[in-house]
C-alpha cells in the first residue's frame, strides 16, 4: 500500500529517486520562506527516505526573518513558543536532480503536529485559497513568467555591476538587443545547461527571449495547477542561480538592478477550469470575453492598492516604476495591452485568460498567487464590474486610483487590509508586516554613495 504523508510525497518517490541516482550523495531540501528565499539544509543519500517517512523538524522561527536571514520580533514567531521545531515534510512531485550541483533538491513544508499547515507559511496561504476556489467548484490554472539578469561576477571600471559576458564567445555587449536570437546563440551553453536541468527536474520550462535590456531575459514556463505554478517559480530559480554561477555569473532577480534599464517582472498568467477540465474563462462567443472573468478582474482591479506591498515587496522594487516601459504601475486593464496591469492576451477565445502584470520577480510567487487568485474569487462572488477597459497608453491616460505611491504607504496600506488579513490569515499577515517595517527601517537608515555624491559637499 502507497502511503502518502502531509505534504503529499511517498516513499515511493525517495526509493525511485535513489535507485535512479545511484551516485548521489547529497539532497538539498527546500523550505520557501516569507520572501520566496530557499531555507533548509543539505541532507546525506541515507537521510532521503527517513524525510519522506518521518519528516524533518526545522524552526518555524524562519518566517520571521528579514531578508537578510535576522530575527524580526515583532511577528510572534521568534521565541513565543520557546524556538522549537515544526515538522516540515515533502511537496510530491518535487523530487529531482539539478546537474548543475551534482546533488538532488526537494522542496518542503511546515506542517502543525496535527497535520495541518502552518499559517505563517506563504504556501499554505495559496493552499487554503485553492481550496475555497475548488469548493466553488473552480480549478485554478496558471503559470508565471519569470524575467532575470545575468551578471558578471567582475564589477566595471566604476565598480558598479555589469550585463555577464557571452560564455560562447566571450564577448560582452551594450546592447539591449530585445528578442536577439544572436543574442541567445552567444548565451547558449549556459541555457542548454539550464533546459538540461529543468529535464532532471521535470520543470516545465518553455520558450526564452531576450528581454528589453542588456543581459536581461525572460524564461516562460507551462501552464497548469496554480500550485505547481508556483512550485515551479520556486524551483527555477534555483535552477538558474545554480547554473549561472558554474559559468563565472549570476543570476539576479531583483526587480531593478540597473537603474537606467528595463526592471524585470513576474506576470502571473490566470484562469479557472471546471472539473473536467473545460477553461471557464473561454470566451462564449466571438468577440465577446467571459463574465466570469471579467468579474474576476474586477475583483483584482479592487485589491491592488491593498496588496501592493506583496507585489513589489522591497526598496529596490519601487525603482521598477521609477521608468514605466512595460512596468505598469496602475491597476487598470485592457485587451493584448502592455500597458495596463491587468491584461487580456489576444489569441484562441478557448484558451482565454488574463494575465497579472504589477508583480517584480523578487516577489514572492505563492503570496502573488494568493492574492490574486484571491481578489479574482471575491470579485466572482460580488459580480463585481471592471469597468470599461483602458485604450492606448495606460501610463498615460489610466484611470486616476488610489495607489500607494513608495514603499512605506504600501506596508502600511497592506496592514489596515481585511482583505489581505483574510487571504493571508493573521499570522502571516503580522509577521508579513512586521519584517516589511523593519526592512523599512533598515534601509531608511542606510546612507547611500549616490547620496553622498550628491550632497555629501554640496548642502
Amino acid at each position: 500500500m502507497t502511503t502518502s504523508f502531509p505534504g503529499g510525497a511517498t516513499l515511493a518517490e525517495a526509493q525511485a529517486f535513489l535507485d535512479r541516482y545511484p551516485d548521489v550523495q547529497a539532497i538539498d531540501i527546500i523550505l520557501t520562506d516569507c520572501h520566496g528565499i530557499g531555507r533548509g539544509k543539505t541532507i546525506r543519500r541515507h537521510e532521503l527516505e527517513s524525510l519522506f517517512a518521518s519528516g524533518r523538524g526545522l524552526p518555524a522561527s524562519m518566517f520571521a526573518q528579514d531578508v537578510a536571514g535576522d530575527d524580526v520580533e515583532g511577528t510572534g514567531l521568534v521565541l513565543e513558543d520557546g524556538g522549537g521545531d515544526l515538522r516540515c515534510w515533502p511537496l510530491a512531485g518535487t523530487l529531482g536532480f539539478l546537474p548543475a550541483t551534482g546533488r538532488g533538491l526537494v522542496l518542503i513544508s511546515m506542517f502543525n503536529p496535527d497535520g495541518s499547515g502552518f499559517a505563517a507559511e506563504p504556501r499554505h496561504a495559496l493552499l487554503r485559497q485553492v481550496k475555497r476556489a475548488e469548493a466553488l467548484g473552480f480549478a485554478p490554472m496558471g503559470a508565471l513568467e519569470v524575467e532575470f539578469y545575468l551578471v558578471d561576477r567582475e564589477r566595471d571600471g566604476n565598480g558598479r555591476m555589469q550585463p555577464a559576458r557571452y560564455p560562447l564567445t566571450g564577448r560582452r555587449s551594450g546592447n539591449t538587443n530585445t528578442m536577439s536570437v544572436d543574442e541567445l546563440d552567444e548565451m547558449s551553453p549556459f541555457f542548454d545547461a539550464v533546459y538540461e536541468g529543468a529535464a532532471a527536474l521535470d520543470l516545465p520550462l518553455e520558450a526564452l527571449i531576450s528581454e528589453y535590456a542588456c543581459g536581461q531575459y525572460e524564461l516562460t514556463i507551462r501552464y497548469r495547477d496554480l500550485m505547481r505554478a508556483a512550485d515551479d517559480v520556486i524551483l527555477a530559480k534555483r535552477l538558474l542561480r545554480s547554473t549561472a554561477r558554474r559559468f563565472g555569473m549570476e543570476a539576479c532577480f531583483m526587480a531593478k538592478p540597473f537603474g537606467q534599464m528595463a526592471g524585470s517582472g513576474m506576470h502571473l498568467h490566470l484562469s479557472l477550469a471546471d472539473e473536467g477540465g473545460a477553461n471557464l474563462f473561454a470566451d462564449p462567443a466571438e468577440g465577446a470575453l467571459s463574465p466570469l472573468m471579467l468579474q474576476a478582474i474586477g475583483g483584482v482591479r479592487g485589491t491592488i492598492g491593498e496588496t501592493m506591498a506583496v507585489l513589489a515587496p522591497f526598496q529596490n522594487s519601487w525603482r521598477r516604476f521609477a521608468s514605466v516601459n512595460y512596468s505598469p504601475g496602475n491597476d487598470a486593464w485592457g485587451v493584448e495591452n502592455r500597458t495596463v496591469a491587468l491584461r487580456v492576451p489576444s489569441g484562441s477565445g478557448k484558451a482565454r485568460h488574463f494575465e497579472h502584470r504589477v508583480a517584480g520577480v523578487d516577489a514572492n510567487p505563492y503570496l502573488v498567487a494568493a492574492v490574486t487568485l484571491g481578489g479574482a474569487l471575491d470579485g466572482i462572488g460580488a459580480g463585481a464590474d471592471p469597468g470599461p477597459a483602458t485604450l492606448g497608453n495606460a501610463y498615460e491616460n489610466a484611470p486616476a486610483h488610489s495607489l500607494p505611491r513608495d514603499w512605506l504607504g504600501a506596508i502600511e496600506r497592506l496592514e489596515g487590509s481585511d482583505f489581505a488579513r483574510r487571504v493571508l490569515g493573521e499570522p502571516l499577515h503580522r509577521g508579513f508586516v512586521a519584517i516589511k517595517k523593519a526592512e523599512y527601517m533598515r534601509m531608511a537608515l542606510e546612507v547611500s554613495e549616490a547620496e553622498w555624491a550628491l550632497y555629501g559637499f554640496s548642502v
